[in-house]
């Protein structure tokens, strides 16, 4: 059984964490593979790479609190 963990970072990301397999990003009509075993999302709206996240909820002073998901299948 696989785990996926999703945790949205104090005052940053969301951090998505897999055992294994490929992450498969959709945009703008197009498919991204990245494998690797995480990947972390901007939940600021201000990446200037979304989905994925650049650091920038830094600059803009981003706050929110740390929340973690597990997801069994």
């Amino acid at each position: 059984m696989a785990t996926v963990k999703v945790k949205a970072s104090k005052n940053g990301p969301y951090v998505i964490e897999i055992e294994s397999g490929k992450f498969e990003i959709e945009r703008d009509l197009n498919v991204e593979i990245v494998e690797k075993k995480s990947i972390a999302l901007c939940r600021c709206g201000q990446s200037g790479n979304k989905p994925f996240c650049d650091g920038t909820h830094r600059k803009v002073g981003f706050n929110a609190d740390e929340v973690m998901v597990k997801i069994s299948m």
